[in-house]
């Protein structure tokens, strides 16, 4: 480690400068060149320019026809367009300058004197035409324009031959400094092999440590997770048992007593007759205070221990506790039940089911409507409650939700699976599957 890293941070940062430097160096001899073959081709084309415009002035000249004028003015727009990509490639090459402004010089006097002599020919001024034709001052300037060109393109030449050079050279110092680099990188990895060779060594080992108690924190985890079910699930029967414990005593012994004293104030009113009128009354409100009662005890009982699920069956259950349910709370509740085939244990999950889920929604749903569904499919049995009400957030009160909680746990412990969809467009979903009985 006191020597592979320090060498692969310099190696790394050598090779980045190497890389850097030799980036700029091959872009601006790269611009260079390409900006030496624009002006190459710019001092071409304004040549062949000054050639083809003195042909079209000839052709004008000597036959007097408009269509030679065509590419003499052409040539004088090229001519124009040249001069001035030359006039900015030439900027920054003070060197050239007194030639380019000379060559500029004859070519402004050579298009001056062609603009002439053309003139003259529409004009008809044969005179002075032969005149300004007798002059070898078209001659001179060509041969000036052409030395200059010639000139600057040489000179251009021999920088793109430079620039090539200076290439090559960067290329080379390039090579050497990767050569280097690339033995200083190996003798680092070298040094790191050795370096991983340890770590993987004492990984593997602190890994097998890991992994051993992983294994065993895993197996606790499993029994402790069996465990909690277990527990979980005796707790629920123990419920269960505890609420028809106390169904029983409440059906058997204050329903005894309510029905006691409900005979004897009927005995008692019987007797009095229309008597007592006050009294009469005040036995009629008790006879109405205790059929009240009689109806609170024997819906409590059914909501401990429901006497129609083993009497009448799950469906009629299901039926009376959906009639319950709507006339307490006002919603509409739509039944959807069909004749299933399930365990006295399975039937009363279910009920427990088709229970928390009404009471979750006459408290929190702010619903006006809700379906009960009980299908029968091949080996296993669908239940489902819905409402059309505002939903709420499964992510919020997934895990502090013990309703939920304890309906999934019932249904899981019964071999199902419990799904719950809410959103606050469609409302919610609570469904299940159960296996059938084999």
């Amino acid at each position: 480690m006191a020597v592979s890293l320090p060498l692969s941070i310099l190696a790394a940062t050598l090779l980045i400068f190497i890389n850097e430097l030799s980036f700029r160096e091959s872009t601006a001899v790269v611009s260079s060149i390409d900006q030496a073959q624009k002006t190459r081709s710019a001092l071409h084309t304004l040549m062949n320019g000054v050639l083809s415009a003195e042909t079209g002035q000839r052709g004008f000249l000597l036959t007097g026809e408009d269509r030679h004028l065509q590419p003499y003015q052409v040539a004088i727009r090229q001519i124009t367009q040249d001069l001035a990509k030359l006039r900015t490639l030439f900027a920054a090459q003070q060197e050239h300058a007194d030639d380019f402004a000379l060559m500029t010089s004859h070519i402004a006097s050579k298009l001056e004197e062609m603009e002439v002599s053309v003139r003259m020919r529409r004009e008809g001024n044969e005179d002075g035409l032969r005149l300004v034709l007798a002059t070898d001052s078209a001659n001179q300037h060509r041969e000036v324009i052409k030395t200059q060109v010639d000139k600057l393109a040489k000179a251009t030449s021999e920088r793109m031959e430079g620039d090539q050079a200076h290439i090559r050279q960067t290329l080379e110092w390039a090579r050497i400094g990767m050569a280097l680099l690339t033995i200083a990188c190996l003798v680092a990895f070298y040094f790191y092999l050795l370096q991983t060779k340890a770590l993987f060594d004492s990984g593997q080992r602190e890994k097998d440590s890991l992994k051993r108690e992983r294994d065993q924190l895993d197996m606790q985890v499993r029994e402790r997770t069996e465990n909690l079910a277990e527990l979980a699930t005796h707790l629920q029967n123990v419920r269960e048992d505890e609420r028809g414990h106390l169904a029983r005593e409440l059906h058997d012994e204050l329903g005894a007593l309510l029905t006691a004293a409900k005979l004897d104030v009927a005995r008692i009113k019987s007797r009095m007759g229309n008597a007592i009128p006050e009294a009469a009354e005040r036995l009629t409100h008790l006879t109405n205070t205790l059929n009240s009662g009689i109806a609170l005890k024997r819906r409590i009982v059914e909501d401990l221990r429901p006497s129609s699920l083993s009497h009448l069956g799950l469906v009629a259950s299901l039926e009376i506790l959906a009639r319950e349910f709507e006339e307490r709370s006002g919603l509409s509740v739509i039944t959807e039940l069909e004749t299933i085939d399930l365990d006295e244990s399975a039937q009363l999950t279910v009920y427990r089911l088709v229970q928390e889920s009404l009471t979750n929604i006459g408290k929190y749903a702010e619903a006006t409507q809700a379906v009960v569904s009980l299908q029968n499919h091949d080996g296993f049995v669908g239940i489902e409650v819905r409402d059309n009400g505002k939903g709420f957030d499964l992510a919020a009160v997934g895990l502090s939700s013990h309703g939920l909680s304890g309906m999934r746990h019932r249904v899981e412990a019964a071999g199902g699976r419990l799904t719950v969809v809410s959103d606050s467009s469609i409302g919610t979903r609570i469904s299940a599957l159960l296996p059938k009985v084999t």
